[in-house]
């Protein structure tokens, strides 16, 4: 078969696959090569959001419907080779403080949620996304991502038993002779190794192999049916259909928690966008990327999509990049994605059987890298760097992404204007900064 870019047919037309020298048969296999690199999701979310006690058949069922629609739309409304899925950091987020510290309903987070998805959409459509983006200095944007990073690795420690807790010194390393954490250190092994060959799926094959040979060890339950691995009794989201609490969202006041659903996504999600873009080629030399305003209505839609089927926030994937390496340029990429995710869906019950011992690794594989991100702090001057570690270190020992943000953004403002460097302060800045001092008055 040729690899020439087809110049007839409806496909061409509508992706515009001649204009961008690409071919459906090069959109397929970008496609299916972001699907392998991203399809870890189908395991490690549910697990996730297990932990703020949504029920596993729903959630699986929420992560594969919420990830193949929205990245559908993506490619077919925005026409960007770019995969949607739920937002690791944001589902952490999400069940160990929004459910865990705080202790609220599952369903009054995802009515936070939706209301984030409103304020996305808001932000959107006046065009306010973009001048938010730009008023956060550029350190504390990568320190965020670099500090959920850190602590979804940490939460990944804790899933694995490496590290554990204990009464004289809070945490320490745990028993390494226990199997579940000799495999699940095994898989950091293994999916780091992988990573570093630059194998496709890497996370996917980690997570399997760990489960497979925990079945074999006879750790973890094996299948006993070909039922407990493919099933067409497809499995259901009526248990979080529509049961976002928006009425306890707004009652609890939880302000500091939209915010947080609503900075983290805003940035997670541009420095994706502009990462697949670049590497797509699909951005001009003054750093505009085609179609963005409609990529972010995309995300913005997706974002209250995702609460009404019952999962966290979703986000653009970085390893759409595995896509767009493969030679993916346009929004079929996307489509073959969820399409692939949907069809995803008779193996659902397999989500079932794998364990927290198995996922753990790639958790913290997702921590380590996340914190490349550390590169663009500026460790010259102290009035950006204190509070980029500060936001980085509060978010994993305090158990809180919040207060991460809430000490990085006061300790910013208060440095700067103490060394007379104010005018780098913006008026969101101090707005942020006033609303956390305010949330740590009252805590």
């Amino acid at each position: 078969m040729s690899d020439k870019p087809n110049t007839s047919g409806f496909l061409d037309r509508y992706f515009g696959l001649t204009a961008k020298n690409t071919s459906v048969r090069t959109e397929v296999i970008a496609g299916l090569t972001t699907f392998v690199a991203m399809a870890y999701i189908i395991f490690v979310n549910p697990s996730i959001l297990e932990a703020a006690k949504i029920p596993h058949e729903a959630a699986v069922a929420a992560t594969i419907w919420t990830a193949g629609i929205c990245t559908l739309v993506m490619g077919l409304f925005a026409n960007l080779p770019v995969a949607v899925a739920p937002g690791m950091g944001l589902n952490a987020f999400f069940s160990f403080y929004v459910c865990g510290t705080l202790g609220l309903p599952w369903q009054t987070a995802l009515g936070a949620v939706f209301v984030s998805g409103i304020v996305f959409l808001i932000l959107t459509i006046t065009k306010l996304r973009q001048h938010i983006i730009d008023s956060v200095p550029m350190s504390l944007k990568c320190a965020v991502v670099v500090g959920i990073g850190m602590f979804i690795a940490f939460v990944g420690l804790q899933g694995s038993g490496i590290v554990v807790a204990n009464e004289a010194t809070k945490v320490t390393l745990g028993s390494l002779r226990e199997p579940s954490v000799l495999l699940s250190a095994l898989g950091i092994l293994i999916i780091g190794l992988l990573l570093a060959l630059k194998i496709q799926g890497a996370m996917l094959i980690g997570i399997l192999s760990i489960t497979i040979i925990g079945m074999c060890l006879g750790i973890t339950p094996a299948p006993t049916s070909i039922d407990s691995v493919i099933s067409l009794d497809l499995p259901a989201f009526t248990e979080t259909f529509m049961e976002m609490d928006l009425m306890g969202a707004v009652h609890y006041g939880l302000v500091s928690v939209i915010f947080t659903f609503t900075v983290v996504e805003l940035f997670d999600n541009i420095g994706t966008l502009i990462g697949v873009s670049r590497s797509a080629g699909l951005m001009d030399k003054d750093g505009k990327i085609e179609n963005i305003d409609r990529a972010l209505l995309t995300d913005s839609c997706g974002t209250m999509f995702s609460a009404i089927m019952g999962t966290c926030t979703v986000t653009s994937y970085v390893e759409s990049t595995a896509g767009t390496n493969a030679g993916g340029r346009t929004g079929l990429t996307a489509v073959v994605v969820g399409i692939c995710f949907i069809l995803a869906i008779v193996f659902a019950p397999l989500a079932g059987l794998v364990p927290g011992f198995a996922t753990a690794p790639a958790l913290i594989i997702v921590g380590a890298m996340m914190m490349k991100n550390v590169l663009h702090v500026n460790f010259n001057d102290y009035s950006d760097s204190i509070p980029a570690f500060l936001t980085i270190v509060m978010m994993p020992l305090s158990y809180s992404i919040a207060n991460g943000f809430g000490f990085g953004f006061t300790s910013f403002c208060l440095l700067k204007c103490l060394t007379g460097k104010h005018k780098e302060i913006t008026p969101v800045m101090w707005v942020v900064t006033i609303v956390f001092m305010i949330s740590f008055a009252l805590h």
